[in-house]
């Protein structure tokens, strides 16, 4: 597998896991979803409004957009789970769609993060997709943990983005207007 395809699985995987989090958050009352608890972000609203935040800085950054700190700052802080599960929604389906879109070439080339205060970040484009996946990967398991302490059962999120799971994803994949082929290509390679 060619990393190119390997990052198009990945952003896939990234947003049926998003929505199968959100999902299984439906049910969270506002004051539940709010709630302090125990992690790096005091609340399930505050972690998933920061997954969000990063996602769009980033996205911004790799689409060329030179507002990307004031689209970080001015990132909504969502007071429902279904806004929340709306707006990244959104976020991820531009993901999806940007390493879509990618040539492999593409990853080499070199972007630039305005890190605020005239200070530019420079990385290549395949690292930064990269790392936006582990962002989610590690805040969205934060969340997932905090889960246990409410009503909630955390879904799961770590099955393999396999050809031969299909059955395990059909739903989320419906529900995301996908089908197999658009996560594996035309002969599910």
């Amino acid at each position: 597998m060619d990393l190119l395809g390997f990052l198009r699985t990945q952003v896939h995987a990234n947003r049926l896991a998003n929505h199968r989090l959100h999902h299984a958050m439906r049910t969270l009352s506002r004051e539940e979803y709010h709630a302090p608890r125990t992690s790096f972000f005091a609340s399930l609203a505050k972690t998933l409004d920061h997954i969000l935040a990063v996602d769009l800085y980033y996205l911004a950054a790799l689409h060329g957009e030179a507002d990307m700190e004031r689209q970080w700052r001015a990132a909504p802080k969502c007071e429902t789970v279904a806004d929340l599960a709306f707006a990244q929604a959104a976020a991820d389906t531009r993901f999806v769609a940007h390493v879509g879109a990618l040539a492999p070439q593409a990853l080499e080339e070199v972007i630039e993060l305005d890190r605020g205060e005239g200070r530019v970040q420079r990385e290549r484009r395949g690292h930064v997709i990269a790392h936006l996946l582990n962002h989610q990967v590690h805040h969205r398991g934060q969340a997932h943990a905090m889960l246990a302490g409410t009503a909630v059962k955390p879904p799961q999120l770590d099955e393999f983005l396999m050809p031969s799971e299909a059955h395990l994803r059909e739903a989320d994949v419906k529900a995301a207007g996908w089908t197999e082929a658009s996560l594996f290509g035309r002969d599910g390679e």
